[in-house]
């Protein structure tokens, strides 16, 4: 079954090792300090770099819909076949975010509330960047539906690092 996996960067190799995955996505600010984890190939790894920021905050790159419209055409050509991970700094908000969107878009035969439930009952430290939600949620046009599960879920629990988790999406919708 197609498993995306969600963790830290500090688990990355770790977690690329222990699932078999040969995609990763890393939403990272400063991406030159993450290489791409073997055995994956650098063609199968996306590196998109930006804060986690919710609001614009000087001298900080914020995601914007360059950031989200490439996640999006990188996870849509995932074979499905290895898992796929996705990570940024803490795994914590990036990185969750990105999950719930790569679920949104590959699964839009179910309710998004799934995803974002699916997500808090797999990590209590999750805590979906909602700007980044915010911006998929025009580009899949779900006219509010993604950050209404985002808001539903509420916030996490306050932690250094998050509880890695994996979210299962089933066959294509």
């Amino acid at each position: 079954m197609p498993r995306i996996h969600v963790c830290s960067l500090r688990r990355l190799p770790q977690t690329v090792e222990e699932t078999g995955a040969r995609d990763v996505v890393t939403l990272i600010k400063n991406i030159a300090q993450v290489a791409t984890p073997q055995p994956v190939v650098r063609e199968r790894h996306l590196a998109l770099d930006f804060a986690d920021i919710v609001v614009p905050t000087e001298g900080q790159v914020m995601a914007n819909e360059t950031h989200v419209s490439d996640l999006l055409r990188f996870v849509r050509r995932w074979d499905r076949v290895a898992p796929l991970v996705v990570h940024c700094y803490a795994g914590v908000s990036r990185s969750t975010a990105g999950a719930f969107i790569t679920a949104c878009a590959l699964r839009p035969d179910q309710p998004e509330e799934v995803w974002a439930e699916a997500i808090r009952a797999q990590s209590p430290t999750a805590t979906p960047n909602l700007h980044l939600v915010t911006l998929a949620d025009r580009l899949l046009a779900r006219r509010g539906r993604m950050i209404a599960a985002i808001e539903a879920i509420g916030r996490g629990e306050d932690c250094f690092e998050g509880v890695p988790f994996a979210l299962d999406i089933g066959p294509a919708g």
